[in-house]
């Protein structure tokens, strides 16, 4: 990152340096001394503890219970799902000595969870009472990833991981779908951020999946973010792991297993989606401080009695369940101004003498910058509002980015001036591996999904001809 203080870099000329900018100005991490880590400062972990206090809630409204499995794993355990261990292997980081001494065997950081969870499933679940066994874990994980990005993609990243095992593949399958509308409803509700939901072809699905689910979110530059998924994984690892169970017919029955999660690249996305050459913008249901009142002292004896009216104000909002902070430090209105705009603070209100007088106060949205007068004794019902609004507007302009940059095309030599043009491409493709990897190597863009919401029908692929019958897929370039 530049030093501080540096003007942040206009999105039109460098969007990743303007990427870059706008967090090291809004203080949100630092660089570790290990490549690729990132350290989370308190305004950037706060971005996640708002994440958390959601799907927590939602996770355990589902039925789903929290519980912690180790970071480190046996490889042996890993070895014991051959699609799992190749999908992965490229990403691990190995322990070999511990206590000075070289390992009997060599131990994973944890990439994912699935094997060290799974070798404990097989003795939690003997009989279909057992089931279903529905497992969260809040965690971190370590994949060596060659290039590195603040939120976007680290070495080591904060994330929550869902684990299930079920009776049925229609139990799995619905618990599933069920987990990726959860994510969905955490893009709209908290990020402020609409997605399309849908399913992985068999190249892009999760190394041993039976079906790997996905929300794709479109950026300002016209790249997709993927930044949640759901898995049906099926039997294949419950097979690996000898994972059976007594049926109530007296028979045994492998299990039907589903794994989910998030992480800390959602608050990359939500940057990326909404903010602007001013800043951060944080949309109102993510901020941890929803309001800042900044009073105008002058150094007179009237500032005792403007201290005393914004700290009227920060109580009646936070007694009405609407965070707010005081800016008392000794910078100048105009520096406090500049610093909260870059910070994302959605509201912003200023208070003086004019102010005390006339029982009002001043508010700014960060969206808007537009400064508009409102009376005391309407505080709560106005910022609540402006609050709900101000989350409306993100939305609808990243919706609004979305339905006019999806382009069907028909030829090929659409299909590659849509994607030079930042656009996201949906059409048919004959769903082979050969072929994905060949419109990748001459495009740059990959297979993002198959919208749930399309319908199978008859088609043409987009680079062989083929004839073929399927869903349209979405095709972009991608973080």
């Amino acid at each position: 990152m530049k030093d501080k203080n540096t003007p942040i870099t206009p999105r039109a000329e460098d969007y990743s340096q303007w990427y870059l900018d706008v967090i090291r100005e809004a203080d949100l991490c630092d660089y570790s001394p290990v490549k690729g880590c990132m350290i989370l400062k308190p305004r950037g972990y706060a971005l996640w503890e708002q994440a958390v206090s959601f799907l927590d809630a939602e996770i355990k409204k589902s039925g789903v219970q929290n519980a912690y499995f180790p970071l480190f794993i046996p490889q042996r355990l890993l070895t014991k799902e051959k699609e799992h261990v190749e999908g992965f292997a490229p990403e691990l980081a190995i322990v070999t000595h511990g206590g000075g001494e070289a390992l009997d065997e060599p131990l994973v950081v944890r990439p994912t969870s699935e094997t060290i969870m799974y070798e404990t499933f097989k003795d939690w679940v003997q009989s279909y009472r057992d089931l279903p066994l529905l497992i969260n874990q809040w965690a971190n994980v370590v994949r060596w990833e060659k290039k590195t990005k603040p939120f976007l993609r680290t070495t080591e990243f904060l994330w929550q991981e869902g684990h299930t095992v079920h009776a049925t593949y229609e139990e799995a399958e619905q618990r599933t779908l069920d987990m990726l509308d959860m994510y969905r409803r955490y893009s709209e509700k908290m990020l402020a951020l609409p997605v399309i939901v849908g399913q992985k072809t068999e190249q892009e699905k999760f190394a041993g999946a039976l079906k790997t689910y996905t929300c794709e979110a479109m950026m300002q530059d016209g790249k997709a973010l993927q930044f949640a998924t759901s898995h049906n994984l099926g039997q294949n690892f419950a097979k690996a792991f000898e994972i059976n169970f007594l049926t109530e017919k007296n028979e045994y029955e492998f299990g039907w297993q589903t794994s989910w999660g998030v992480t800390t690249r959602s608050i990359g996305g939500m940057i990326m989606a909404h903010s602007d050459d001013k800043g951060l913008v944080i949309p109102p249901n993510m901020a941890a401080t929803k309001v800042v009142i900044i009073p105008f002292l002058k150094g007179g004896e009237d500032d005792a009695k403007v201290l005393a009216y914004a700290e009227q104000l920060a109580s009646e909002l936070k007694n009405n369940s609407i965070t707010a902070t005081i800016d008392v430090t000794d910078k100048r209105p105009g520096e406090k101004h500049y610093q909260h705009e870059r910070f994302g603070t959605p509201i912003r209100i200023e208070v003086g003498g004019r102010e005390l007088e006339n029982n009002s106060f001043v508010y700014i949205a960060r969206d808007l910058s537009e400064k508009q007068t409102a009376e005391s004794k309407n505080l709560v019902e106005t910022i609540k509002n402006e609050l709900t609004n101000m989350h409306g507007r993100l939305f609808d302009i990243v919706q609004n980015r979305l339905d006019t940059n999806i382009q069907d095309v028909s030829t090929y030599e659409e299909f590659k001036q849509a994607i030079e043009d930042g656009k996201f491409v949906r059409c048919f493709f004959d769903g082979t591996a050969k072929t994905e990897e060949l419109i990748k190597e001459e495009t740059g863009a990959s297979t993002r999904c198959y919208p749930l919401s399309e319908v199978e029908q008859s088609g043409i692929c987009i680079k062989t001809g083929v004839p073929v019958t399927s869903k349209k897929v979405i095709f972009a370039r991608a973080y």
